[in-house]
């Protein structure tokens, strides 16, 4: 009995000094560089509209511009989702509507069940699948390009700062 443990115990033991080295490689490792938050006005925001090949798709929603490039198949050039990405297009997740009409960043007249629709996509889908690159310079800047000085986020129609970082 005593000659099959000292396979296994030598086994055990080489198994930890295995997890050991691990644990040191991982303590010493550098985190990721966080990726800059950036403000992007609509001109800025056009340019990720997904008709290059290699460049990234944003598309924003409730002033949060989220990277879409992993769902190409979605959102890419020819794609179905395609007329939402490269501009604000709240109205329209709102509405689940693609027409150019409803691609826009105004939720004016929008009904509740249209608003509640909007947040749950926005939480569910574009928060819990995409990650956030910046937001719309419109929702901090007035529309001569100045900053807005009254601008506060929780204030904002539709806006939740609480969850967003």
């Amino acid at each position: 009995m005593a000659g099959g443990r000292g396979p296994l115990l030598a086994l055990v033991l080489a198994g930890l000094a295995a997890l050991a080295e691990q644990q040191q490689q991982l303590r010493f490792k550098p985190a990721p560089a966080p990726t800059p938050v950036r403000l992007f006005t609509e001109s800025e925001l056009a340019r990720y509209s997904g008709q290059e090949e290699g460049q990234p798709i944003y598309m924003a929603v409730k002033g949060v511009v989220f990277d879409v490039t992993s769902g190409k198949e979605f959102y890419g050039k020819g794609a179905p989702y395609n007329a939402l990405v490269g501009k604000d297009s709240t109205r329209g997740v709102a509405k689940m509507s693609l027409d150019p009409e409803d691609l826009t960043h105004d939720t004016t007249g929008l009904t509740e069940e249209e608003l509640k629709s909007l947040d749950d996509i926005f939480n569910d889908v574009y928060k819990a699948k995409y990650p956030i690159v910046g937001y719309t310079s419109r929702r901090i800047l007035n529309e001569d390009g100045s900053p807005n000085q009254n601008f506060k986020p929780e204030d904002q129609l539709h806006f939740s700062i609480k969850d967003e970082f």
